[in-house]
């Protein structure tokens, strides 16, 4: 964060050790939540630099910035592992004035609608070969995990109870390698930490 006009969000990169800090963004208003393309060359990151709070991405260096998100407000981006996609979550007002998950090609093209619920529907999360996108979402009340193809079919809820008492699940983590079938997560009251295993 910047002192000056008013105190908000930049961003900036180091070496993994710490030296070399960089400066990314320089903005009046935030820049926050990066997150690395999988091959390291790019960085999706939130901005409220044109209102409302949108996608964009930009150069592993801070170079050639676009917006990749319009009319809406986007949260979420989740970078699929091949680096295609980007899956995020954004409120339509025109729509039901709900948030739902969307998936976009990295280049902001090709915008779909994944998911169509009576609750918010956040935190897209890809499993490690692509085919699958874990999300959090309160159409059954609270919030709990749910699971769908990368194509927004076959939705299968996971979770029964790691939204209760006001909990919201967050962080999900699909476990890497062969096995696919845990996802980890926390809860954000009790600050716990969980795993849920399914099956097919």
């Amino acid at each position: 964060r910047q002192a000056g006009e008013g105190v908000h969000s930049e961003l900036y990169g180091m070496d993994a050790d710490g030296p070399n800090k960089t400066r990314l963004t320089q903005h009046v208003e935030d820049d926050e939540l990066p997150t690395w393309s999988p091959d390291s060359q790019r960085i999706a990151f939130l901005s409220a630099r044109n209102s409302p709070t949108a996608i964009y991405v930009m150069d592993a260096d801070g170079s050639n910035k676009k917006r990749l998100t319009q009319d809406d407000r986007s949260f979420d981006p989740a970078w699929s592992p091949d680096g295609t996609s980007i899956a995020y979550s954004s409120l339509h007002a025109i729509d039901d004035g709900l948030y739902e998950i969307y998936v976009m090609d990295a280049d902001g093209s090709n915008k779909k609608r994944l998911t169509r619920s009576e609750g918010y529907d956040i935190s897209p999360t890809w499993s490690p070969d692509g085919e699958r996108i874990a999300f959090v979402s309160e159409r059954d009340g609270d919030m709990e995990i749910y699971v769908m193809d990368a194509d927004g079919r076959n939705e299968k809820r996971l979770t029964y109870g790691a939204g209760k008492d006001g909990n919201v699940p967050g962080s999900l983590a699909w476990s890497p390698g062969p096995d696919r079938q845990r996802i980890v997560f926390e809860r954000d009251r009790d600050e716990e930490i969980y795993i849920v295993e399914f099956v097919d």
